[in-house]
């Protein structure tokens, strides 16, 4: 099995997507914890392996280091296609890319840590008009994620019976909006996404609570 290393932070949701692919198709990966609030991720070492200075990074014995967590998590589903993270038709694979890239290109880029501290040191905002910025985009999201699900389509999970890319999307992200204080009582379809990949043991173990970096 290929030797992979996965530079993370417990809180990430990008990081979270990754570690929750790993554990439900049984990959191993050892863990570089690079802590986002004390700029670890700024460090050289980890600049020479993803230049923009982001988590996730996945390092891959005698390949290099693979960056955004989408790409890594297609890399994992086209190496490791078992179990599939995308259904085996051309529709159902849009409609789940779609879902997921609601969460990973429309929500998490403007709610993450480096977008709220621009706007905390450059521009002088205060820590409410933060707060109240990121509960504004990621409510938004999630009512355009809510509308989806009420598609015939949705199972127990996003798309179907198993879990797949867009609830390793939707997961970590309900954990950021917990954070915020957003509240999530309009979306039930999302909740109840959110319990049946809650009982999965993989969902358990990627959670940032059980990670060793976590406080």
């Amino acid at each position: 099995m290929t030797e992979m290393i996965l530079h993370g932070y417990f809180r990430s949701s990008a990081a979270w997507r990754v570690r929750i692919a790993l554990e439900l198709k049984g990959l191993p990966a050892r863990q570089v914890f690079r802590h986002l609030r004390k700029g670890e991720q700024a460090a050289p070492d980890h600049l020479a392996l993803n230049p923009q200075g982001l988590v996730p990074t996945l390092e891959v014995a005698g390949q290099g280091a693979l960056t955004q967590s989408l790409a890594i998590l297609e890399w994992l589903e086209e190496t490791e296609p078992s179990p599939a993270l995308l259904p085996t038709d051309a529709w159902g694979r849009a409609r789940v890319r779609a879902l997921a890239q609601i969460v990973a290109c429309d929500i998490h880029p403007i709610q993450n840590l480096r977008v709220l501290q621009y706007l905390k040191r450059e521009l002088r905002q205060e820590q409410p008009a933060i707060d109240a910025w990121a509960r504004h985009w990621i409510a938004t999201g999630l009512a355009a994620f809510e509308a989806r699900l009420a598609e015939p389509a949705t199972g127990r999970f996003c798309h179907g019976d198993a879990p797949g890319l867009a609830d390793l999307c939707l997961v970590p992200q309900l954990g950021n909006a917990r954070r915020f204080g957003v509240d999530l009582s309009p979306y039930p379809h999302v909740a109840a996404v959110e319990a049946a990949c809650a009982a999965l043991p993989a969902f358990a173990r990627a959670a940032p609570e059980a990670q060793p970096d976590a406080e």
